[in-house]
């Protein structure tokens, strides 16, 4: 009975892990694409400078800017190739999670922009949701970490012996 309820209360902390997983990512592609948008935002301006003169290509500004006489131009250059990058950066992370479910999954997870993440992290508020890809993920999640508990747990007993019976443990000091 003990172990019943042990399984219970295993699957039932997997199921409430698992369902977490797609808040995450969702919280996290919220998190991307509000930053794409202010990087986009922040080089307005100078993409239709560069359109202007450069045939749109921010890079041929940054370069114009650095090859400027004018010490505060050379110095607005670097300001705006770390608004160029940034904004690059945005758009790798939000292309990255423009896929399926898996592959937003194991991005967030292994590839994701670490600052990004652990700023996605630190506000995360603990939910519930009831989509589909949610739930799936919670009972994958619950049954995953009951049947590996339970089977480490099974190996331990066996090898100390626990849960033979007699009659086995006679024959085997024979």
């Amino acid at each position: 009975m003990l172990r019943s309820y042990l399984r219970l209360v295993l699957f039932t902390l997997g199921l409430l892990i698992g369902v977490q997983v797609p808040g995450f990512i969702d919280d996290y592609a919220k998190r991307v694409d509000a930053h794409r948008l202010e990087a986009e935002q922040g080089l307005k301006g100078f993409r239709e400078t560069a359109q202007r003169f450069f045939q749109g290509d921010l890079n041929v500004l940054v370069e114009h800017y650095r090859a400027s006489t004018d010490e505060v131009m050379r110095s607005d250059a670097d300001s705006v190739a770390h608004l160029v990058a940034r904004n690059d950066l945005m758009q790798r992370e939000w292309q990255a999670l423009q896929g399926p479910w898996y592959q937003r999954a194991w991005h967030v997870l292994a590839t994701a922009n670490p600052e990004l993440r652990q700023e996605t992290l630190a506000v995360y508020s603990y939910q519930l949701l009831l989509k589909p890809e949610a739930i799936a993920w919670g009972l994958s999640s619950g049954v995953l970490l009951a049947w590996v508990v339970e089977s480490i747990l099974l190996l331990i007993g066996a090898a100390a012996g626990v849960g033979r019976n007699r009659n086995v443990q006679q024959r085997h000091r024979l």
